[in-house]
């Protein structure tokens, strides 16, 4: 039996834990976890022990004390190891009938708990050995967010990545929970949290939108962490604020959003924004969303909509493909505007995006350029005319289809093999 034991957020070890300690014939854990542990059960020196580095030499001693029957191995692991911890690898080297675990208060629930908030609404994160720009996507799309921190994924290159979105966001950089002589909680801005020297032990940053991350939920959640996705998707035009019926028509958002698929984690471009119902409707779909928009009272209207539909959409004033450059790189793009400037705009999408690019074109004079931009960049391509007629009501109680203009919708999708552009702008 391998028994897995919670400790660092202030729960105090039990009577069965401190026995196992002193039974035990291997310790493993972090240094800090090790220091703690002789520390409050004194283990004797002829337990051996193993400092976490790299996990899978520390997983090779385990193994080999654990096929000797008479070995007690004990892993000493953050709060919840089952949490973004030890528990996977460990059940999937050696079965969960292999472990005895035993949890303490995991540091998501603690950091909460500090600040007075409750958590089964909030999205968890991890950026511990993995890619930040997942966090800051989530971070960006989300009003209540725990990151699990990392070596070069703090609070100071989390704080980084959010600092010129413009989006309101409040950091929490919770540091060594449930010390008494260390614990410190801090309240900073991201650009406050960017230029700091964060020391260790990190134990979670709450990322917040104070506003909506402190509302009252009007009624009890049966859910965990983000809610269900949208009840229903492809809104009608009258639902959002735009000028003159230049909005991306219902019937080819759909198809739009079916060809972007975005979700949790994701950061999706809507280029040429207009009224910024892609953008929404991404945002809808839990992805981090940015509205490109050359005109002044365009990017009112994206903002607008994004508050009427609650969600959070980063707006930038400017014309693409240049005001493409300081964004950080897409996982989809939507290009819905353009003029002459449409193939050096999709050529500067498909440089950029991690997987597919999603165009809306009305003339035909363009399809060509377009499919040409998505081919030379290496992209599976395909397309379709969408030309639907609608019902109408006629006098009479008659009812009649009413036509709605041609739109090509042209997309292009990274292959398998290369998922992620050779260049461009990072987090």
């Amino acid at each position: 039996m391998i028994t897995v034991i919670g400790t660092g957020t202030g729960t105090p070890l039990c009577a069965d834990s401190l026995r196992a300690l002193a039974e035990a014939t291997l310790v493993v854990g972090g240094r800090r976890h090790l220091k703690e542990a002789a520390a409050e059960a004194g283990l004797p020196e002829r337990i051996s022990r193993v400092a976490l580095g790299p996990l899978a030499p520390a997983l090779d001693v385990i193994a080999r004390h654990h096929a000797d029957e008479a070995s007690r191995v004990v892993v000493l692991a953050s709060g919840d190891p089952g949490l973004f911890g030890i528990v996977r690898a460990l059940a999937g080297r050696f079965g969960p009938e292999a472990l005895d675990v035993r949890p303490a208060a995991p540091s998501v629930a603690v950091a909460f708990a500090r600040v007075g908030l409750p958590w089964d609404d909030a999205v968890v994160v991890s950026a511990h050995g993995r890619d930040l720009r997942t966090a800051v996507n989530v971070c960006r799309a989300h009003p209540k967010v725990a990151v699990l921190t990392g070596p070069g994924a703090g609070p100071a290159e989390l704080g980084a990545a959010l600092a010129d979105t413009g989006l309101a966001r409040t950091l929490v950089v919770a540091s060594a929970l449930g010390d008494p002589d260390g614990e410190r909680v801090e309240h900073v801005s991201p650009a406050d949290a960017a230029v700091r020297a964060w020391p260790e032990p990190l134990s979670v940053v709450l990322c917040l939108d104070d506003a909506r991350a402190r509302a009252h939920a009007p009624v009890p959640r049966t859910l965990a962490g983000r809610g269900p996705g949208p009840a229903r998707w492809a809104l009608g035009e009258e639902e959002f604020a735009h000028r003159d019926s230049m909005i991306t028509k219902f019937e080819v958002r759909a198809l739009a959003l079916a060809r972007l698929g975005p979700r949790t984690g994701d950061l999706v471009w809507d280029v040429g924004a207009g009224s910024g119902s892609v953008a929404v409707e991404c945002a809808r779909f839990g992805a981090a969303a940015v509205a490109v928009e050359k005109s002044s009272d365009g990017v009112g209207r994206v903002r607008a909509n994004a508050l009427a539909h609650g969600v959070d959409v980063q707006t930038v004033h400017g014309s693409a493909p240049a005001a493409l450059d300081r964004l950080p790189d897409p996982d989809a793009v939507f290009v819905g505007g353009g003029g002459r400037e449409l193939p050096a705009i999709v050529t500067a999408c498909a440089r950029r995006t991690r997987r597919t690019v999603v165009v809306s074109v009305a003339a035909l004079d363009r399809v060509g350029a377009v499919r040409e931009a998505l081919s030379s960049a290496g992209f599976a391509t395909g397309g379709v005319l969408l030309h639907s007629s609608r019902l109408a009501p006629l006098p009479g109680e008659v009812t009649r289809l009413a036509g709605t203009n041609p739109v090509f919708l042209l997309w292009g999708d990274r292959p398998a093999a290369d998922p992620h552009p050779e260049q461009g702008a990072t987090q």
